[in-house]
């Protein structure tokens, strides 16, 4: 039989996306989970409108995306922000990756493109090149079980809770990032590309070396 999996997507303020998210996420047979952290534009509505399961929860992504795997009743948990648009064939590999039992979780590469020019920014996706540890906008799937042994998402994280909970899960087997790459918005590295640039290059290294999440929040700015 195969694998159940939910769609939980944490937002603040996307009333400009997410009805169109929830939309692509229904039409691949996916039940949607949208937690939102506080937004005042009307995007749990949308969300809500568009057939999406809505939760309020604190803040941060990962007190959201937890709050949205309490609920999730499935065999599989994929993380997906409201900017990303996964294709078919992502769902297909999702299938295909974790029938290996040995895997634990997963991810994909990543394709930035430009909501203007739909052009690839090919700087935005050199930190998948080097680190195997996926981030947010790669859309990690976990298994349910290897979630709950790890205990989720660090909600005293806010910054590289995604990266935090990948190392967790190595702990346990494999983590595989795959093909066909998820295509993203430019939008955020456009807004901030020196932090942006920063956050992909230095401060993994930073990060890994124990510097705290707070330290590195206060030189990048509030990530949301």
């Amino acid at each position: 039989m195969p694998l159940t999996v939910t769609a939980i997507v944490p937002a603040l303020d996307e009333s400009g996306r997410i009805a169109a998210c929830v939309d692509h996420l229904v039409g691949l047979g996916l039940p949607v989970v949208v937690v939102d952290g506080g937004s005042s534009d009307g995007t749990l509505a949308l969300a809500a409108e568009r057939g999406a399961t809505v939760l309020r929860a604190a803040r941060g992504r990962a007190s959201q995306m937890n709050a949205g795997a309490a609920v999730a009743r499935t065999d599989v948990l994929w993380f997906l922000h409201a900017d990303v648009r996964p294709e078919p064939a992502a769902l297909e590999a999702l299938h295909a990756v974790l029938a290996d039992p040995e895997v634990v979780a997963g991810a994909f590469h990543t394709r930035t493109v430009d909501d203007a020019t739909d052009r690839r920014l090919l700087l935005a996706d050199l930190r998948q090149s080097y680190t195997r540890l996926p981030y947010g906008d790669q859309g990690l799937f976990v298994r349910r079980e290897a979630f709950d042994r790890v205990g989720g998402f660090d909600p005293g994280l806010h910054l590289f809770e995604d990266v935090d909970l990948s190392r967790r899960l190595w702990r346990l087997g494999r983590v595989v990032v795959t093909d066909p790459p998820l295509r993203v918005s430019a939008r955020r590295f456009r807004a901030r590309p020196v932090r942006s640039l920063l956050a992909m290059t230095m401060f993994p290294l930073a990060f890994r070396a124990g510097v705290p999440t707070t330290t590195l929040e206060r030189i990048y700015g509030a990530p949301r």
